[in-house]
């Protein structure tokens, strides 16, 4: 059977996106033109805007569509921008993250995961402005510093060394707590914080909270 991508990406934005309170219509945009399907396993394409999550190796999952929807409107992303993504994934986020902003750098500790979000992006000609590194973000060292920072897996607590890469007036996306108890929280450069949804996600790799031991 051939499945009408364009039919079930606009099912997906006015069924689940939508009622979910993502409003924003630069993001309702971005999410109703680009092809999921092409970032997902042939496998999996068929479910690729279903509202669940989906695997994509080493034990990483890419988000739920409603989760990434309400992860773009809560960063406002403008054309000037400038984003680090804290975990690639499948490239999917950092597409709709550069069609946003003017700028985009990725960071993917997982190199196949790295390389083929690349391939994603290329196929899908998209992220012209999207450059994907390989590195540990948690253990990442930068002069640079920018508008927007987006974690892409769970933390216990946001990372201290992130929030010193935000320009004045630059914000974080995160989704913070433990589990199945998380929180998605938006950071100001200035440390005040935005609760904003509850929800559960996998921990980034190396954000796990310590096992807790008891006798």
């Amino acid at each position: 059977m051939t499945i009408d991508y364009s039919h079930v990406r606009e099912m997906m934005v006015e069924q689940q996106i939508r009622p979910w309170d993502v409003l924003e219509v630069r993001v309702l945009d971005v999410l109703a033109r680009l092809p999921r399907e092409a970032f997902v396993a042939e496998s999996h394409r068929a479910l690729a805007y279903a509202d669940i999550e989906l695997p994509l190796g080493h034990g990483q999952k890419m988000m739920k569509p409603v989760i990434e929807g309400r992860t773009l409107q809560a960063l406002d992303l403008q054309p000037t921008d400038e984003v680090l993504e804290i975990g690639t994934g499948s490239g999917f986020l950092s597409a709709c993250m550069g069609e946003l902003a003017r700028e985009v750098l990725s960071l993917e500790i997982h190199p196949e995961l790295a390389e083929r979000a690349r391939q994603n992006l290329d196929a899908a000609k998209l992220g012209s402005n999207v450059r994907i590194e390989v590195a540990d973000a948690l253990n990442w060292q930068s002069q640079r510093q920018f508008d927007a920072i987006c974690i892409t897996g769970a933390v216990e607590t946001v990372p201290v060394e992130l929030l010193k890469l935000l320009r004045t007036g630059g914000r974080l996306f995160a989704i913070r707590g433990v589990s199945p108890v998380m929180e998605a929280v938006l950071v100001q450069a200035d440390g005040s914080i935005a609760s904003l949804f509850e929800t559960d996600l996998d921990y980034l790799q190396g954000a796990a909270p310590a096992p807790q031991f008891q006798l």
